[in-house]
């Protein structure tokens, strides 16, 4: 199994060049897109499991008055969502909410999650298709 141990700030221009450097010598290693940096207190590092981690959005950040801004950049951030990437799902519910939109777009409702089990301690893949016809 690859160790996974890199971790990517899309706001950090020094780490942003590390992540185009490191997507174009391992276009298919997957990632896994944490869409706000997490509190100082809460460790993601178990999701590295399931890929490299890659930080969309500083912690603060928080979508107020006008959603364009934040559009275009989450756009520009998450626009090779691969099949085997993952989104874990921090931070404000709006963020969230409309980053999920932006990967379905992008990938026709097809698209992993990472959920995290409280009681097992440990984060669980969800594949999404939101275009299944009939089967539940």
């Amino acid at each position: 199994m690859k160790q996974r141990n890199k971790i990517f700030e899309l706001y950090d221009r020094r780490s942003l060049v590390d992540f185009l450097d490191y997507k174009e010598l391992e276009p298919n290693d997957p990632l896994v897109y944490v869409l706000q940096h997490p509190p100082r207190n809460m460790n993601i590092l178990g999701a590295q499991e399931f890929g490299n981690l890659v930080i969309c959005l500083p912690e603060l950040s928080q979508l107020i008055f006008s959603s364009s801004p934040f559009i275009f950049k989450m756009q520009k951030n998450l626009k090779d969502f691969a099949p085997d990437d993952y989104i874990l799902c921090t931070g404000d519910p709006a963020i969230i909410g409309l980053s999920t939109a932006i990967v379905s777009e992008n990938t026709h409702g097809q698209f992993n999650l990472l959920k995290w089990d409280k009681r097992e301690r440990t984060y669980y893949p969800l594949r999404i298709d939101l275009y299944q016809k009939g089967e539940v």
